[in-house]
């Protein structure tokens, strides 16, 4: 068996909403499709993916470096012991070939899409849905049915009112999520600690509430949202300052009792590991987000893991960015602490399979194979066009 093509394509996202630090209407991702000649019901099996939300779609090192490399290597090369699958850990050696140290944002997008794109088609290829796989390899064998899931909103609307987002938190509550997620940041603080108590009123409590920042914070203010926040014992304070800035974070710790929350901007395994010994980051209090398919993929995000278990992270500590089929079934394959959503915002790539439901704060799992793009009608839709299925 073989990869007999790799596609990739640049989709909008055509989405108005925007986060304490910048807004959507330019933002685009990379869609890929992995073409095997492995054939079930009559068609090709085709792995698909695409870079998750909030960077840029990333197709030109894709096109000019990695699929060319993956498609110059001999097959036999890119297969597991079997003979009969795809080897991930092969593919992305082959993928890092010629590749200097460090840099890892420049590459680890494009790198970890497609190689998100390759353990698709491995669990089509075994018929078997991608979070089984996961458990199986990373897991001890321990599959889920469900997994928690927690909402994100309360994003800075045009012309939005504080009835608004409480509106918006009610119907998140009636379509069965128990925790949610709003911005802060883009207003002054007097302004946004009257939306959190807005959201509270609805919510009931703080440990069911996190807040976001994105990254907007210089060092006094984040101190200084840090000491207003404090007493209301959120879930998370999410991202008040630059995703590097580990000395800050440290300071944070300091007077930030309730749980601190990053990792969606870090792309590397070494970043991760930075974070942690320099960060002040508390293991089984703090929350880390990394974004698999922006930091290199699932097999480098399993080797993330190992690193954290060393250092005495528990699995529920971590809560992959994304807010969709992938973060999910990562999420649900490695038994992390749950799950994001992103329902009605970023288009077409937002949220789950049409079938998915919410109970009681807990997202039911398909049987479909693979990753279960297929169950989500509008994006599969792009992802067959690409693939020409």
């Amino acid at each position: 068996m073989r990869i007999v093509d790799i596609r990739e394509t640049a989709i909008p996202l055509k989405s108005t909403l925007a986060n304490s630090s910048f807004d959507f209407t330019e933002m685009t991702t990379s869609v890929v499709a992995v073409i095997t000649d492995v054939f079930r019901s009559g068609k090709p099996v085709c792995g698909f993916a695409f870079n998750s939300t909030g960077r840029y779609a990333c197709g030109a090192q894709m096109r000019a470096r990695f699929i060319p490399r993956i498609i110059a290597a001999e097959p036999v090369s890119l297969l597991d012991e079997t003979g009969n699958n795809l080897d991930p850990a092969k593919i992305f050696d082959c993928m890092m070939r010629r590749e200097k140290a460090g840099g890892h944002s420049e590459r680890s997008i494009a790198i970890g899409t497609i190689e998100v794109a390759i353990w698709d088609a491995v669990a089509k290829i075994a018929d078997k849905p991608l979070h089984t796989i996961l458990a199986e390899r990373f897991s001890d064998g321990k599959i889920a049915d469900k997994v928690f899931c927690y909402v994100g909103g309360g994003w800075y609307w045009p012309g939005q009112t504080i009835k608004d987002l409480q509106d918006e938190m009610r119907r998140h509550l009636d379509a069965g999520y128990t925790m949610v997620k709003m911005k802060v940041g883009g207003l002054p603080l007097d302004q946004d600690l009257r939306r959190l108590e807005a959201v509270l009123e609805v919510i009931g409590s703080g440990k069911h509430l996190a807040v976001d920042a994105n990254c907007k914070f210089d060092r006094d203010e984040s101190l200084r949202y840090a000491r207003a926040l404090s007493p209301y014992k959120l879930r998370w304070f999410e991202e008040p300052c630059d995703p590097l800035d580990f000395a800050l974070f440290a300071d944070l710790t300091e007077v930030y009792e309730p749980p601190l929350a990053t990792g969606e901007n870090l792309y590397s395994t070494q970043d991760v590991e930075n974070l942690v010994r320099f960060g002040g980051f508390r293991a089984g209090r703090d929350v880390i987000q990394i974004d698999p398919p922006q930091a290199y993929g699932i097999a480098q995000y399993a080797k993330t893991l190992e690193m954290l278990s060393r250092r005495g992270w528990p699995r529920t500590s971590l809560f992959p960015h994304g807010g969709n089929q992938m973060s999910l079934a990562i999420a649900a394959g490695f038994g992390l602490g749950g799950a994001e959503s992103y329902p009605g915002v970023f288009g077409d790539f937002g949220g789950f399979a049409d079938d998915a439901s919410i109970e009681i704060g807990t997202i039911s799992l398909s049987e479909r194979p693979g990753i279960g793009f297929e169950g989500q009608a509008r994006l599969y839709r792009i992802m067959r066009e690409l693939a020409a299925l």
